[in-house]
């Protein structure tokens, strides 16, 4: 029922950009937390960004702080990540995930926490 999708991925070369979304179906989407998450080759899924319902809180890891902004869209039931100066460790296969809880607080950062999950799109930067 709930189906996530994902798209804008693709090969840039280092200090480019590019803006991911994700078009969320089947879900009450203005209800819930979103997030993005990454997986790198041989690495575990670690969390990225997140922003809370209606926006007004966000979430980074330290590595993207300054070069990375979440945005939501909830009319449009869509969830965006623009990624500029991109870096090579930046390459991986990324995901966006719905918080399962309605409740009111900051976008975790664990996965456990996300019961819904894009199809994932890879991003690979060259240096």
């Amino acid at each position: 029922q709930v189906q996530l999708v994902e798209s804008g991925g693709g090969l840039v070369q280092a200090g480019g950009s590019l803006r991911l979304s994700c078009a969320a179906n089947g879900v009450a989407f203005s209800l819930y937390n979103m997030g993005w998450f990454r997986q790198a080759p041989g690495k575990e899924r670690e969390f990225v960004a997140g922003m809370s319902r209606s926006g007004a809180s966000t979430a980074y890891i330290d590595s993207v702080k300054g070069r990375f902004t979440i945005s939501r869209d909830n009319a449009k039931k869509t969830a965006y990540l623009q990624m500029n100066s991109l870096k090579p460790e930046d390459t991986a296969v990324y995901y966006c995930a719905k918080d399962r809880s309605p409740v009111i607080r900051p976008p975790p950062r664990e996965t456990r926490e996300y019961d819904y999950w894009g199809q994932g799109t890879q991003v690979t930067v060259s240096s």
